[in-house]
């Protein structure tokens, strides 16, 4: 591994990238997040979004992030926090030249470019990816998996299904297609 992926701006940034994913999270929503909106549990990872687009009025919203296998969202942040000694305020924060960790908090077009950039090291066109790539790419993959549509929008916050559906129509489009068969 590089040092920019394990150096304080590389752990971040892993952090964010699998958190994001996994909590389907809007980048705004990201942005917001303080360490005291984090629980662990056994099960995994509570995570308590006081505000979003679709809730204005700050009811909040509990989402579950579950231990992964392959790369643990829960194991990033934890070792994020530790590197970067944050027990408390903004979770994620500028990292400054050097490594050094910044007092504020995060903007959300520094989580696009920085989606951009970690798409563009994997050999993608870093045009294509952005802040909402994490929020659509685990619904498109939930969706082609087979979750539920409930679950999904448990995940995700979605209030309105329609919007929702969008996901699962891009994820099956060639699933049971019409014309299979045909020619």
């Amino acid at each position: 591994m590089s040092g920019a992926s394990t150096g304080p701006k590389g752990l971040r940034d892993r952090a964010l990238t699998l958190l994001g994913f996994a909590g389907a999270f809007r980048r705004s929503e990201l942005v917001a997040l303080d360490v005291s909106d984090l629980q662990e549990t056994e099960a995994g990872l509570i995570v308590t979004i006081r505000r979003s687009k679709t809730d204005q009025e700050g009811q909040g919203r509990m989402v579950a992030i579950v231990r992964g296998s392959i790369a643990c969202p829960i194991q990033a942040v934890r070792n994020w926090l530790d590197a970067a000694k944050i027990e408390n305020g903004p979770l994620f924060r500028p990292v400054a030249k050097g490594g050094k960790i910044m007092d504020g908090r995060l903007s959300d077009k520094q989580v696009a470019r920085t989606i951009k950039a970690l798409a563009m090291r994997l050999g993608l066109d870093g045009a294509v990816f952005g802040g909402h790539s994490l929020r659509s790419g685990f619904l498109t993959s939930a969706a082609a998996r087979g979750a539920s549509i409930f679950k999904m929008a448990d995940q995700s916050g979605h209030k309105n299904m329609d919007t929702l559906r969008c996901y699962v129509r891009n994820a099956e489009l060639f699933q049971d297609h019409a014309g299979a068969g045909l020619l």
